[in-house]
């Protein structure tokens, strides 16, 4: 059997995660672009999927998406000039920056949160609400799992 007839008759986790990733992403971003959300990217979501709404900082962005600083920096400036955040002094460490949603950035977020928590219905409704949560907490320990896989 080819490796591409395998890839796709007996897929690896890799496979399957990347091909669930772009699945979510391309619903998530385009129902965004149709509820007012045109200009942001799969990309952005490195950011604005780990941003509070009080501000986060850069490192913390970078830490929590598994992104490099430089990416999350790229990242943050192309957001800043698409008006989703700014970077403010950080109140308990003037040396840093914090990294804060404007309006739109909240709104963004808030929208966001809406299709994600319908994507989780729908899959719930379809597998189970018990099935889809034992799923997703499997995921979650495999996930960590392999993030710490050099400790």
């Amino acid at each position: 059997m080819r490796r591409s007839e395998r890839k796709q008759t007996d897929p690896d986790l890799g496979v399957l995660t990347s091909r669930l990733m772009f699945a979510v992403q391309e619903e998530l971003f385009t129902t965004l672009a149709e509820r007012g959300h045109p200009d942001l990217r799969p990309q952005h979501g490195a950011v604005m999927a780990y941003l509070d709404p009080e501000g986060t900082r850069a490192t913390d962005l970078a830490r929590h998406s598994g992104q490099h600083k430089q990416v999350i920096g790229k990242l943050l400036d192309e957001l800043e000039a698409l008006g989703y955040v700014e970077r403010r002094p950080d109140p308990t460490d003037r040396r840093a920056k914090l990294v804060v949603p404007t309006e739109k950035g909240l709104d963004h977020m808030t929208k966001s949160d809406e299709i994600m928590a319908a994507i989780d219905a729908r899959h719930a409704e379809a597998f189970g609400a018990r099935e889809y949560a034992d799923f997703k907490r499997m995921y979650a320990e495999l996930t960590a799992r392999q993030r710490a896989w050099r400790s």
